[in-house]
């Protein structure tokens, strides 16, 4: 038994996999962490890049936070980098939308995870990284997406639409910015 009075091997696992940007990366560690709370086993992946960046900044132990806590990281797709920069994020929207289902996949069927750790019950994917839908459907794994903008900006996206139909987007040149 453990603290939260279920059995260690019953309780959920989650995977949780944010975009790999910090306005992405934040509210997913907070999701991750309520769940954790709750008492889920919880895997967070981050990008290669992402992962080394955390690594450098807050040192080895920023990546162990209990024995049911655990990271892993998939690569993003993009070529390789010491800088400590944001990535340039059109890029990397590309890339993680055609080079992360695999790695994801991988790490799911065949996990490097921690071996006391039981199997993932279930997948928390951010919004933007929709190939873990195709993911958890080819693993049997159920995946909740998470959308981490704000109020204002997912009404944003709701109405984009309505933009489109209506011709108001994309703009037809420049001096329509202004």
């Amino acid at each position: 038994m453990d603290g939260v009075g279920v059995e260690v091997s019953k309780r959920p696992h989650a995977v949780c996999l944010p975009f790999p940007a910090q306005g992405h990366i934040s509210p997913m560690m907070k999701l991750a962490k309520l769940l954790h709370h709750r008492g889920f086993h919880i895997t967070f992946i981050n990008s290669e890049y992402n992962h080394k960046r955390m690594l450098k900044s807050r040192g080895p132990s920023a990546l162990h936070v209990s024995q049911d806590f655990c990271f892993e990281a998939i690569p993003d797709g993009l070529p390789l980098t010491d800088a400590d920069a944001t990535q340039d994020i059109p890029s990397l929207c590309d890339s993680t939308s055609k080079t992360c289902l695999g790695p994801f996949r991988n790490l799911l069927a065949n996990p490097s995870l921690d071996k006391t750790l039981p199997p993932v019950t279930r997948i928390v994917s951010d919004g933007v990284m929709s190939f873990a839908i195709k993911a958890g459907e080819d693993l049997g794994i159920p995946v909740a997406l998470f959308w981490t903008a704000s109020a204002c900006g997912f009404m944003g996206y709701t109405q984009y639409r309505q933009l489109i139909d209506k011709g108001l987007t994309p703009l037809r040149g420049t001096c329509y910015v202004t």
